[in-house]
């Protein structure tokens, strides 16, 4: 009964999360930990990594396929992440549970509030996007988007977030980018990091014959969820992607404080 309502907790997570770009993790670990409070919290992060790399890997395939994906600059990020990605679940196993809970729930509320006070429309000029069959090209500063995807890769393998709800907003606000191609290019990027900090934890031995399990029926669910997800986003508003983004950080983040300081940790 717990591995078949773990394949329906991985439909859900891998359908919302590919559909607004930030792979699911910042929807998964939170619940793990409250259905796992005996673990710590890089056995959280290692399955949640894993399933990230799943849900992301497979829905960056339907991504591409749509031609939503900017495969030039989901490189560049790539290989500026994944340091940064490898330092973070390695840095996990320092962190105590009370901590980490704190340090996941502060992170989600000020990505929730950023998205809410700076949404702004979408800038013309991304209507004239140039394509190709990379995709589309989208001008930015690339030393600053090196920077971020850096610090990204590190902060979404420590929480094992998967980075999409920091990195969608900053590809949006800071970069210029469109908002689909954002979530698209982020979600191309979550698979490289996510699978980075998944080999990472595996060197380090976390996974383990119960961890394992774990990840394979979640997996199974955000696989099938990625591809529903993508298809519903393709037709879905930018307003409605980042609102919806906003609102899920904000009630996930409040409810990580409150385990953390009010109800306390077991």
């Amino acid at each position: 009964m717990e591995f078949f309502g773990l394949t329906l907790l991985g439909l859900a997570v891998g359908a919302f999360g590919t559909m607004i770009g930030a792979g699911g993790g910042f929807l998964l670990v939170p619940i793990l930990l409250l259905m796992y409070p005996q673990d710590n919290p890089a056995t959280i992060t290692s399955i949640s990594l894993a399933v990230v790399f799943l849900n992301a890997a497979s829905g960056s395939v339907a991504y591409l396929r749509q031609h939503r994906v900017d495969v030039r600059s989901a490189l560049r990020f790539s290989a500026s992440a994944i340091p940064g990605s490898i330092l973070g679940a390695l840095a996990v196993s320092r962190v105590p549970r009370n901590a980490f809970e704190i340090i996941l729930g502060a992170v989600l509320i000020a990505a929730a509030v950023f998205l809410l006070v700076s949404q702004r429309p979408t800038p013309a000029h991304h209507e004239a996007a140039e394509y190709d069959v990379f995709g589309p090209q989208i001008k930015h500063h690339r030393p600053t988007g090196l920077a971020l995807a850096f610090v990204v890769g590190f902060v979404s393998s420590l929480l094992g977030i998967g980075g999409g709800i920091m990195h969608v907003p900053a590809l949006v606000h800071v970069l210029d980018f469109p908002v689909h191609v954002a979530t698209a290019t982020s979600h191309f990027v979550l698979a490289t990091t996510a699978v980075a900090g998944t080999a990472a934890h595996i060197a380090s031995g976390t996974f383990t014959g119960s961890v394992l399990k774990r990840t394979a029926f979640l997996g199974v669910g955000v696989v099938a969820g990625a591809q529903i997800g993508a298809a519903f986003a393709k037709n879905a508003k930018p307003k409605f992607i980042l609102r919806g983004l906003a609102i899920a950080l904000l009630l996930v983040g409040a409810r990580m404080l409150y385990h953390a300081f009010v109800a306390g940790t077991p």
